[in-house]
């Protein structure tokens, strides 16, 4: 455990729905920080009651300035961490959702039209890419490029042609004002636009099995970035066989000591170059055919995991310290209103233009329905819908 104040130091539980919100948040806006469960550590739970004048309260955050917070929201982490919160302007030619490649592509074409921009990202601009270890595949860099190096050059772009960029601001709701769209934010803050572009992207979908939902975020996690650093010599299980989970699973071996990667199919569906890597490194093993049935869970830790051999028929359970799911996506589409269309999957449908069935509505990246999910094309897509916004606002 940090003494020196120059880690911030979240103390918790790890049954403490609180506590997985406040590192999910953490997280999300790449903060580094050391975790500390106060159940298997006595020292660190009579300093939790020190700092809290004899109250057990999880958590408890202490910042490297000494200040320390009790149970806080997210807007409270927000203002503490200098996350600014609030757009300089309360209407814009056009705001993006979303600060991924397809939302900071966007952006970029935009600006330089000299179209007045804001970009509202839920959590830190860059979105999934700044989570991933390393990109092979996107054009330019022909040794790769790391996910966080990428996004920090799309940031960087954006602002140079004067893109506004707003983190840890979600939207709940879009709705039309005559001829103008309306943006509330989940902290209270309304934008006016006349357009407005989706680029939400997608998260990584849940297996919604038994004692899945009450170990998410102290033994089950979707970022193995964020949270490879806690599985030190620990033997980790990584659900997916696609890019993702082999791509994650490359970069878990950083620090765990085993990795187990299963796959529901009887293949994997990961590149060969990426299969060769797995093949090559000596404390990775590949399990195929093979379904997760459930969670054991004991005062949130986890206890087992039961494990389908589906040529067999038997269940097994398997004892590793973690798990990290990377089995196909989910758009983030929850927030947008009925008169968007959007398929059985969620993905928003859009015309040849990107615009959607909402006037003045378009989307981009993975978060819409045909889309290839790729770093790349969502880039790609993100300057035809500026070029589309652009001839949309010609015409108003």
């Amino acid at each position: 455990m940090p003494t020196d104040g120059s880690t911030i130091i979240v103390y918790g539980t790890t049954w403490c729905p609180d506590c997985r919100r406040s590192k999910q948040f953490l997280a999300e806006n790449r903060i580094q920080y050391a975790w500390v469960d106060i159940e298997q550590d006595p020292v660190a739970m009579a300093e939790v009651e020190r700092l809290n004048e004899g109250r057990r309260v999880v958590p408890t955050i202490v910042f490297t300035d000494g200040v320390v917070l009790t149970e806080p929201s997210n807007e409270e982490l927000a203002a503490k961490l200098g996350l600014i919160t609030a757009a300089k302007h309360s209407f814009y030619d056009l705001i993006i959702i979303g600060g991924g490649p397809a939302g900071l592509t966007a952006a970029i074409y935009s600006a330089r039209e000299g179209l007045h921009t804001l970009i509202l990202e839920k959590g830190t601009a860059g979105g999934q890419i700044g989570d991933t270890q390393m990109l092979d595949n996107f054009p330019g860099f022909d040794e790769g490029i790391p996910g966080m190096e990428l996004a920090r050059r799309l940031i960087a772009q954006a602002q140079r042609f004067g893109v506004e960029i707003l983190q840890s601001s979600g939207v709940d709701q879009i709705n039309r004002d005559g001829r103008y769209l309306c943006i509330h934010t989940a902290d209270g803050n309304e934008y006016g636009a006349q357009a407005v572009l989706i680029a939400t992207g997608s998260r990584y979908r849940r297996l919604n099995v038994p004692g899945e939902k009450e170990l998410v975020g102290s033994a089950i996690h979707f970022c193995a970035v964020c949270d490879g650093p806690f599985y030190k010599d620990k033997d980790v299980l990584v659900v997916g066989g696609g890019n993702s989970g082999f791509q994650e699973g490359l970069f878990l071996s950083r620090y765990a000591k085993n990795i187990t990667i299963v796959e529901f199919l009887p293949e994997v569906k990961a590149s060969k170059l990426l299969q060769n890597k797995v093949a090559e490194q000596p404390d990775m093993r590949v399990v195929t055919n093979h379904a997760i049935q459930g969670f054991q869970a004991n005062r949130g830790k986890l206890a087992g995991v039961e494990v389908l051999d589906r040529a067999t028929n038997e269940v097994q359970i398997w004892h590793p310290d973690g798990v990290f799911i990377f089995a196909g996506l989910s758009p983030n589409s929850d927030f947008v209103p009925p008169s968007v269309e959007r398929d059985r999957w969620g993905f928003i449908v859009t015309g040849n233009n990107l615009e959607t069935t909402m006037p003045g509505v378009f989307a981009a990246g993975d978060v819409r329905a045909g889309s290839t999910k790729q770093a790349a094309a969502a880039a790609g897509e993100g300057a035809t819908a500026a070029l589309m916004i652009r001839a949309y606002l010609h015409g108003q």
